[in-house]
């Protein structure tokens, strides 16, 4: 997983709350067995004019302009601003998955469901709680100032604005020592690996029976 340090970025405004995982990445893409390819069908019904399938190619798919992302003043965004309540739904980590293929590194919303913030951490994605009236501010700046950019501080749990001023968040400790150091779950196991080999080395030692049914 890519480390998360300092993060400077253009900003997307997704200005609706309440948006589910369903939305984040409809159901019919869920089929696959592999955790790539999400990100093109990512808000695929907003994206898109015409009913997204999987295999569908994206070059032969229309793209609906009045949609944000598809608007060329926020090309390149890897942090995505919203309302309230982001992630509710289902819990499938597809949505997490979707977000961070499309190119975001951050979502910074009033508030969260929480397994989908469980899930965004796991998956190098920092959701980030700023108050309420806070996002509304920021909102009204993006949408006034083509290119916006925001700096987002894991490190000092600090959000700066382009005049310098910054907005303090929270953030789980182990979450946070997580993405700093680019840790999944699977990485995390892996800093045991000598202890864990030891383990498996005295518990054979101890108990050779066990060979010929482990190998």
């Amino acid at each position: 997983m890519e480390k998360f340090t300092v993060l400077k970025g253009i900003v997307a405004p997704l200005d609706r709350s309440n948006v589910d995982t369903d939305a984040i990445i409809p159901k019919q893409f869920l089929k696959s067995i592999y955790r790539t390819g999400y990100g093109p069908n990512l808000f695929d019904e907003w994206r898109y004019l015409d009913k997204g399938e999987p295999g569908k190619p994206i070059g032969e798919r229309t793209l609906n302009p009045d949609f944000v992302l598809n608007q060329p003043r926020y090309e390149g965004a890897n942090i995505l601003l919203a309302r309230k309540n982001f992630g509710c739904g289902s819990s499938r980590e597809h949505a997490a998955w979707a977000l961070s293929q499309y190119g975001f590194r951050a979502i910074i919303a009033p508030s969260f469901a929480d397994i989908f913030y469980n899930n965004s951490f796991k998956n190098g994605l920092l959701p980030v709680i700023l108050p309420e009236f806070t996002v509304d501010a920021l909102f009204h700046e993006v949408n006034a100032n083509n290119g916006y950019e925001l700096t987002i501080n894991l490190a000092e749990q600090k959000v700066i604005e382009p005049n310098g001023t910054v907005h303090d968040f929270e953030v789980p400790e182990f979450r946070k020592f997580c993405l700093l150091n680019g840790l999944d779950d699977i990485g995390i196991t892996l800093q045991h690996k000598d202890e864990i080999e030891a383990f498996e080395n005295r518990r054979l030692t101890d108990k050779p029976w066990l060979v010929k049914s482990i190998y």
